[in-house]
């Protein structure tokens, strides 16, 4: 396996958000309390914060090998485990002990290590299995955390204070040449706040401006979503259409494509997996253009569970909605998105630009890399040449205002269709093609995307009012500045 794809996977791994720590505000009781543990514990944390702290890669592979367990070591080489620890303090900047959280019900098998980090002043955690007889740490996660029980956040009581807020941090953390990107805050079609920094070329020093075009990642799921309904609307086809209607045997035998409907490829309960699988990362990426070119991607792919017992985001599902709105629409899927989606909503600075073209204002993505003296590496060879249904194409936050607005006011599908779009249907946070939440604020929906060197988010409080768009060429760039952003609107008056 390449030594990006176990990095990846170990990040899965230990990076993301266990439910238990990403669950709505209510839904899990607990309490932190702010004083370090005593004994061996207490050490051990301490220890292992020092550690983080320091960014040194001798000392983390030092604390692996003599504080963890043989178990925890043997599931990825050293190196990357140097790697995640090291990309942790990259993001944070360093993080400092607040609490140790207890739940309710008790979960007396982990340690959760309440921190706020240097870069963001976010929450972040550590969630710890720790075996007392020998010592040793057998499980370990770095995730986000909610914000601490002993910890009363003032309220936000107008926008012009929300603003104030956004305007304080966005100042401190571009001056700190911590976030790369474009940052958009609204409240319908009136723009509240919007700032550009950091660089869309590094080796050119060209900097970021607010119409830089920003790779969206995932994001562009919410495009074939739309684009699926309003197919739908025309009677050009039925979700509940099995797609061995639109999907040819060139791409996956009956056997399955007679299973899967157009609404299980909506919602990720098809069952299919992920064409970012070995033979995409043994190909050239001048293989994958048009929709058709992805076929021999997916020809291996099969269904993990019965079509709609289940939920497993993928990205075959979503290419395959490409394959769909062909067949239905008689158009190349690409013109199909601009001429039915950009056009209507105005996003003059939004399509899937091939990569080997000069396209202008446009950002290059950047990774950490700390073989190099320059300390990042751009991401132009790990990605696709050029993005597709499923996601990889380019976008701006003005433009993502301008589709978030067309769709509530019905410029792109029909109110009925948006609501569609806009319910989690199976318990999953997920509707069409849009991550689905409610919380303080009342319901957000939209989509994040996330690849190597690209981070983005769209956020839609359809309840609240207010929209934000984060994009960003840094790796994992975007989610902290969103999630502050969040933060700050769940603090307003609902």
């Amino acid at each position: 396996m390449k030594p990006f794809l176990l990095l990846s996977l170990l990040v899965v791994l230990l990076g993301p958000a266990p439910p238990a720590l990403s669950q709505s505000p209510g839904e899990i009781s607990y309490v932190d309390h702010s004083v370090m543990p005593d004994g061996p514990l207490g050490d051990m944390i301490s220890e292992l914060l020092a550690t983080i702290n320091a960014n040194d890669a001798a000392a983390i592979a030092n604390f692996i090998n003599e504080r963890c367990a043989a178990s925890f070591r043997d599931i990825a080489p050293m190196e990357t485990h140097v790697d995640v620890f090291l990309n942790t303090y990259h993001e944070t900047g360093g993080m400092d002990f607040h609490s140790i959280r207890t739940y309710v019900p008790a979960r007396p098998d982990e340690t959760v290590i309440i921190l706020k980090d240097r870069n963001y002043h976010a929450w972040r955690a550590i969630v710890l299995e720790y075996n007392t007889q020998s010592d040793e740490i057998t499980s370990l996660q770095f995730a986000t955390a909610r914000t601490p029980s002993n910890v009363v956040e003032p309220a936000i009581g107008s926008d012009d204070q929300l603003v104030e807020h956004i305007t304080t941090f966005m100042q401190r953390i571009c001056d700190k040449g911590v976030f790369s990107g474009t940052v958009l805050v609204a409240r319908g079609d009136d723009i509240l706040f919007e700032r550009a920094c950091g660089e869309a070329s590094k080796r050119f020093h060209v900097p970021n401006n607010i119409d830089t075009k920003f790779n969206l990642g995932s994001m562009n799921k919410m495009f074939t979503s739309t684009a699926i309904l309003q197919l739908a609307e025309r009677g050009k086809l039925s979700l509940d259409d099995a797609i061995s209607m639109y999907v040819d045997t060139s791409w996956l035998p009956e056997t399955i494509t007679a299973r899967v409907t157009v609404r299980h490829l909506l919602t990720h309960t098809s069952g299919l997996g992920s064409y970012f699988n070995e033979t995409y990362w043994q190909s050239s990426r001048e293989r994958f253009r048009k929709v058709s070119d992805y076929q021999p991607l997916v020809r291996g792919d099969f269904l993990r569970f019965e079509p709609g017992s289940d939920y497993r985001y993928s990205n075959t599902g979503m290419l395959l909605l490409g394959v769909v709105i062909e067949s239905a629409s008689g158009q190349d899927y690409f013109d199909y998105i601009r001429q039915h989606i950009y056009q209507p909503a105005g996003m003059r600075n939004t399509d899937c630009y091939a990569m080997d073209e000069p396209v202008e204002n446009l950002a290059i993505g950047y990774i950490p890399n700390r073989s190099n003296g320059l300390g990042w590496e751009n991401n132009i060879y790990k990605h696709v040449l050029m993005g597709g249904p499923a996601g990889g194409g380019f976008s701006t936050v003005r433009d993502l205002h301008k589709y978030a607005r067309a769709m509530q006011q019905g410029k792109l599908v029909s109110a009925s269709s948006r609501e569609a779009m806009w319910t989690d249907h199976h318990g999953h946070a997920y509707g069409y093609g849009f991550s689905v939440e409610q919380g303080k604020a009342g319901r957000i929906v939209g989509h994040g995307g996330g690849f190597p060197g690209l981070n983005a988010n769209l956020d839609i409080f359809t309840d609240a009012g207010l929209i934000v768009a984060v994009l960003s060429n840094h790796h994992r760039g975007a989610s902290p500045v969103a999630r502050y952003i969040y933060d700050l609107i769940h603090r307003m008056p609902s």
